[in-house]
């Protein structure tokens, strides 16, 4: 099942806004120069993509296993739980949290762009933006979840989400078994960038080094 929404708003990601552009030609120009490193600069997006992002998303989801009371705030507000920590900003103007069951499985996608929650995860995944996610979340989402290497029992529902720039969506994904007792930093460590858009799990205990 899909919940679509209409997307009258400007397509991050499927097209480059002048600033982009500009963004674009002095970076050229900056390379060409040797002032910037390209490599360099793949680190750190990469970086921001995959842990500094996600990380306060993380601290989220963490802190909603683990306290009961925000866990009921952020699937009845999740603009107002995310900002107590401070989160707030483009991509999340207004936010909703959807909760992983045994029964439910969220999967997240922007059918027409890429539109994201940024104060929680950081930037888009390459992969997140492209047309053949996009696409495909919605048409076939066992199989892209195949993809990522999540393989769900057949009875799992699978609830696509497609977000808009006035509404972006947090996947809460499940808590792992075995972490009954562990702290609110510790938790965090389990949760994945892929797992809070739905397109992973979290990870198990004893698989973080």
């Amino acid at each position: 099942m899909s919940d679509h929404h209409d997307h009258d708003h400007d397509h991050e990601g499927s097209e480059l806004s002048d600033t982009a552009l500009r963004v674009r030609a002095l970076e050229s120009v900056l390379v060409e120069k040797g002032y910037v490193d390209p490599a360099a600069l793949d680190v750190l997006v990469e970086t921001y993509e995959t842990r500094i992002g996600p990380r306060n998303g993380a601290r989220v989801v963490a802190k909603a296993w683990a306290d009961p009371a925000y866990r009921e705030r952020l699937r009845t507000d999740a603009t107002a739980a995310v900002a107590e920590f401070g989160f707030s900003g483009r991509g999340g103007e207004h936010m909703i949290a959807v909760e992983n069951t045994p029964d439910t499985h969220n999967l997240i996608v922007c059918t027409l762009c890429s539109c994201y929650p940024w104060p929680v995860l950081g930037l888009p995944p390459v992969w997140y933006k492209s047309a053949p996610y996009r696409s495909r979340a919605v048409i076939d989402p066992r199989g892209v979840l195949a993809d990522f290497g999540v393989t769900l029992p057949a009875e799992t529902r699978i609830r696509v989400w497609d977000s808009t720039a006035e509404t972006r969506y947090l996947v809460i994904p499940m808590r792992p078994a075995g972490t009954e007792g562990w702290d609110e930093a510790a938790l965090a460590d389990l949760v994945s960038r892929d797992s809070m858009i739905g397109a992973g799990i979290a990870r198990e205990p004893g698989t973080v080094s």
